[in-house]
């Protein structure tokens, strides 16, 4: 559907109030009870029994009834229903929302949602207005064709060897499974835990091995971003902060306990993407390497 002409619903709040506090504005509760009527009735017309997630955003842990979200996780139509009030609410994780060619589910500002579909799905949608929720059809046009170059590697048993073998003195894994500042775990990888790490990380996760790192202390990296660590660094799944942006001073950090700081530039050079149960890599993680890198 990216490369195609599609139609396009956008909804959002007819209240100026709801737009601007969202869930915090009176109006908010009919208003999240008409949308949730709009998204099942869309979704329904796609005849979705299930939705998949991608593009996962999450700027802050997830709450436990949503442990378990990742990218290429399959939810039911009245997951993705809440999911997406959620995003509207402005509470996140934020996330991109597909059934097959036939619908895709995203978040907008203001308490919008935009709803992407065939102009068939469309045409048997013609009925469908609110009162409390403002929609707008409108046509897009395809998305042009992304240039970025893609992390192409898998993580698959070659690349778990490398990583068991590797004889630096301190290996260190970063597996991003989602975009944000809480979209990631640090492990410390040893030829003995190797096979429990990669047992530990997500599909569709993008890894990032980084090969005696140089960890310190320094105010020169405060403008960078950056990862502080506790100390000891055991092997297994480490205690960490992101800083993207920096951060204002050492004692922000040393005053939280940490005692480390890695540039994350230093995750950009050994990187692989965790394949599906079926060994295909779907998930698409660009690649900021320099061209000769």
């Amino acid at each position: 559907m990216d490369r195609e002409v599609v139609t396009e619903l956008v909804a959002g709040p007819r209240d100026e109030n709801v737009r601007d506090a969202l869930d915090e504005a009176e109006g908010w509760g009919s208003y999240a009870a008409e949308l949730r009527g709009v998204l099942g009735a869309v979704i329904e017309a796609s005849g979705a029994d299930t939705l998949e997630v991608s593009e996962l955003f999450v700027g802050q842990p997830l709450p436990d009834e949503l442990s378990a979200l990742r990218n290429g996780l399959e939810i039911s139509p009245r997951e993705a229903v809440d999911l997406a009030v959620g995003m509207a609410a402005g509470r996140g994780p934020y996330c991109r929302l597909t059934s097959t060619d036939q619908l895709r589910i995203e978040s907008g500002w203001n308490g919008f949602v935009h709803l992407l579909m065939t102009p068939e799905m469309a045409g048997r949608m013609a009925g469908l207005h609110g009162d409390d929720v403002s929609l707008e059809w409108r046509t897009a046009a395809p998305e042009p064709a992304d240039g970025s170059r893609i992390v192409d590697r898998p993580a698959d048993a070659e690349f778990w060897a490398a990583v068991r073998t590797d004889t630096a003195e301190l290996t260190l894994l970063c597996e991003r499974w989602a975009h944000g500042a809480c979209g990631y775990r640090w492990f410390r990888v040893t030829s003995e835990n190797s096979a429990e790490v990669a047992e530990a990380v997500r599909p569709r996760s993008l890894l990032c091995v980084v090969s005696d790192p140089e960890l310190r202390l320094d105010a020169d990296l405060l403008d960078d971003d950056f990862t502080a660590f506790k100390v000891p660094l055991t092997p297994g799944e480490l205690t960490y902060r992101s800083y993207p942006g920096g951060a204002d001073s050492l004692a922000e950090i040393t005053d939280e306990g940490f005692t480390f700081m890695l540039k994350d530039s230093a995750m950009e050079n050994w990187r692989a993407v965790v394949p599906d149960s079926d060994g295909v890599v779907r998930a698409r993680w660009e690649d900021f390497r320099e061209e000769d890198g």
